[in-house]
């Protein structure tokens, strides 16, 4: 090891040992986001290999959305780690979404159980609930289903961001965004969204008034009249 706390990698399958490395300083010595790593050359020395592999690692990193990567000389050189799941989140479920390996009824499964644990949570701490409010009175003032379904996503992130677990609001903001499609063409095919509205009140209702229970059964009945093909028992 050196003493910088980089190790020299192995020749073979390089940038996924750079990889490991980044991944192995996190774990051990506390990196966390806002941190800066070397810069392409000295990381290159330091690890031993080519820059051309670092790049590589650095591109792999940045598609993870763990590293931004940023042009600069002297303090501002290296990439800064990042903690931004939901890009990668979205792209990996959308990609499998689009090859027919993940159906939409398996998504909406998954939801139906983030949401339903989110939205009892919600109503057990009793969060601010004004952005859920506010997206409600968003989607009252929508003119088309795109625009209707970009509040509604802007409300069931709130509701999943007032659970206070950020992971389970990552995967709600992923899930979300991996199925915008399927949540416009449900909103074309009711037509009147009405029904949707009175289900999100119901729902803001029920965590306004501390309701875990009924904050559950009103996500529950609310993807089932807006998924009733995919939500069967």
């Amino acid at each position: 090891m050196t003493g910088t706390g980089w190790q020299p990698v192995r020749k073979t399958r390089t940038f996924e040992d750079v990889l490991a490395q980044v991944e192995r300083r996190i774990a051990e010595d506390g990196l966390m986001a806002g941190d800066r790593l070397p810069a392409e050359r000295q990381l290159a020395e330091q690890l031993g290999v080519s820059r051309s592999s670092v790049r590589e690692a650095m591109r792999v990193l940045e598609t993870l959305g763990v590293v931004s990567s940023q042009v600069g000389r002297g303090p501002d050189a290296g990439a800064v780690l990042v903690s931004k799941p939901d890009a990668a989140l979205t792209d990996l479920l959308r990609l499998h979404l689009g090859l027919a390996s993940l159906e939409p009824r398996e998504v909406i499964d998954t939801r139906l159980m983030i949401e339903r644990w989110a939205a009892a949570r919600a109503a057990l701490t009793r969060p601010d609930v004004s952005v859920l409010a506010e997206a409600i009175a968003g989607m009252d003032r929508a003119a088309s289903p795109e625009e209707f379904v970009e509040h509604d996503t802007a409300f069931h992130c709130a509701l999943a961001e007032a659970s206070g677990n950020r992971l389970i609001a990552a995967f709600m903001r992923s899930l979300r965004d991996s199925l915008r499609r399927y949540a416009v063409e449900a909103v074309v095919r009711l037509g009147d969204t009405s029904g949707l509205q009175t289900d999100h009140r119901r729902i803001l209702r029920a965590v306004l008034e501390g309701d875990p229970d009924e904050a559950t059964e009103a996500v529950t009945a609310h993807l089932a009249r807006a998924y009733p093909d995919l939500c069967g028992e």
